[in-house]
């Protein structure tokens, strides 16, 4: 696990199989991940509890909220991107991402990488379930 910028993340992992988490972060951003294999299919499911702020609303203050969302989403599998994403302020908060892709045996690593327009990046993998 690595993690650069001014928002590390707390990362939450579930399967089916087994559970894993770790602490959180300022930003308080989050992931549960799930990916289970079939064979010859791999589904993912993951829940990135972002804020997403668009800038272009406003606390109650009055104050408008900077911009704060994800610009970047991947997902890798044996160094080969099998999702990518990317994303503006139009996405709303704690976003979930589901699919599938073929390939990807149980026990095999799944790497996940955000960037945010802050210029913060978090990377992590999971294990094929």
């Amino acid at each position: 696990r690595t993690m650069r910028g001014s928002a590390a993340s707390n990362w939450w992992w579930k399967s089916r199989q087994q559970s894993c988490r770790t602490n959180a972060s300022p930003l308080g951003a989050s992931r549960e991940r799930s990916a289970t294999s079939s064979g010859e299919t791999t589904e993912v499911q993951a829940l990135i509890q972002h804020p997403m702020d668009s800038g272009f609303v406003k606390d109650s203050k009055g104050e408008v909220i900077p911009p704060h969302f994800i610009q970047q989403l991947t997902f890798e599998y044996d160094g080969k991107p099998v999702f990518s994403a990317d994303w503006g302020g139009g996405v709303s908060k704690d976003p979930y991402v589901k699919f599938a892709f073929k390939g990807g045996k149980k026990g095999d690593d799944l790497k996940v990488s955000w960037v945010d327009n802050k210029g913060a990046t978090d990377t992590t993998t999971a294990k094929i379930q």
